[in-house]
């Protein structure tokens, strides 16, 4: 396939939460067009069989290769994990840039403690996170805490509601006062850091993977002759599976809100 320079890149996820590592991206490279598609009327992934979540990727993306998207980013932790070699394997000329848990940055900083990992059931079962886990967590405790349902209670908003802090403290509250280091193993997770913050304690140190797939999609792109040309106005557009007006105003919300 022959990909233009002048096309777009790409984005997806199950929901809203692909919009937090969109917001990387638009940093990383402002003058790139980016197409978002949030899979909202099947999210979340993380809950869904394997199968599934890999015919679901593969549809969304078929639909970008059809539209003339020269990249694709998947702004999912979950899909890149069971999606991402076989998108990769169907494509092989187009730039197929995932998302994982940001062990590696987590372990290299100083003073990082033990390290506690939050991610959905499917993310922290799967080989390759295991892979990652024995690879940068070597020296270090890596504690792994699957998070069923909190991708889709952030899905709905109302982010300030106590329920969700309560729904937090369930899941991570035993570790309060005993980590400094979270590695946010799902796209959804970066827009809850401060509840979470509140329930671990103000000194945690958060990390995701936001801007390291930005950096790799700037370093594809640029080896590929792909970059926008210079002074090009970049653009993002929202489309969803839950086609209403509501929907995209929700998506823009996240894209747009303070982390």
């Amino acid at each position: 396939m022959s990909a233009d320079p002048n096309s777009f890149i790409g984005v997806f996820d199950s929901g809203v939460g692909g919009t937090s590592v969109l917001r990387s991206l638009v940093a990383e490279l402002p003058g790139e067009d980016f197409h978002y598609f949030g899979d909202s009327a099947n999210a979340p992934y993380g809950e869904k069989p394997e199968a599934q979540v890999l015919e679901l990727s593969r549809n969304i993306v078929g639909r970008f290769v059809a539209q003339g998207a020269k990249a694709i980013v998947i702004a999912c932790n979950t899909a890149t994990s069971v999606a991402a070699a076989p998108l990769r394997n169907a494509y092989p000329d187009l730039p197929i840039i995932g998302i994982e848990p940001a062990l590696k940055p987590a372990t290299e900083a100083p003073d990082h403690g033990r390290i506690l990992v939050m991610a959905t059931d499917i993310t922290l079962t799967l080989d390759k996170y295991h892979d990652l886990a024995a690879t940068y967590g070597k020296d270090c405790e890596v504690i792994s805490v699957p998070c069923p349902g909190l991708a889709g209670r952030i899905e709905h908003g109302e982010l300030e509601q106590p329920d969700l802090t309560e729904m937090i403290r369930g899941y991570v509250g035993s570790f309060a006062g005993t980590v400094r280091s979270v590695v946010l193993g799902c796209t959804h997770y970066p827009f809850v850091r401060g509840q979470i913050a509140e329930v671990l304690g103000p000194d945690v140190k958060f990390f995701d993977g936001g801007a390291g797939t930005a950096r790799h999609l700037r370093s594809r792109l640029s080896a590929a002759g792909l970059l926008a040309p210079e002074g090009h106005a970049g653009a993002v557009e929202f489309a969803s599976s839950k086609d209403t007006d509501a929907e995209i105003a929700l998506y823009r919300e996240f894209f747009e809100c303070r982390i």
